[in-house]
């Protein structure tokens, strides 16, 4: 059983009934088991893309999951959910965000899945909802999350 933990996010349509329901059937998914959630904050957009403003959280899930499995288990959640990504900015809206940020204490670098998410460290909106799942945390590679969470302005 691994512990891995996903970063949730939303700023088109129902924001939180979105998240709420995606998280429903992903504790439904076998293999994955929904252990914590965050709270759930509204936040401002990253980058340039003018758009609404998200609610962002985090869920801590135990898993027999292999990573990509798990990744790809996401992926079809956001699909089903009304995630475009094709002619949207990376950093465009979405009716749903569920990215793979920790996976135990793995560091992988593949095509399409980096663990732990590249840019964690940089990002409060993902940081804060990990440090209230778990204070003590640490980002494989980096650092404590509390000491991450110190290091931004």
């Amino acid at each position: 059983m691994s512990r891995a933990y996903v970063a949730l996010g939303a700023n088109l349509g129902d924001r939180e009934a979105t998240i709420r329901a995606a998280l429903a059937e992903l504790d439904a998914a076998d293999g994955v088991e929904v252990v914590a959630v965050s709270s759930l904050t509204d936040t401002a957009p990253v980058g340039d893309v003018e758009q609404p403003r998200f609610l962002n959280g985090a869920a801590a899930l135990e898993t027999t999951l292999a990573p990509r499995e798990l990744l790809d288990l996401l992926l079809a959640l956001e699909r089903r959910f009304g995630r475009v990504r094709q002619d949207v900015p990376a950093q465009g809206p979405r009716t749903l965000d569920l990215d793979l940020v920790l996976f135990d204490d793995a560091q992988i670098e593949e095509p399409g899945l980096a663990i732990p998410h590249p840019r964690l460290h940089e990002r409060r909106f993902v940081l804060e909802p990990l440090a209230e799942l778990d204070p003590s945390l640490e980002v494989p590679g980096k650092a404590k999350i509390q000491t991450l969470l110190a290091e931004l302005h």
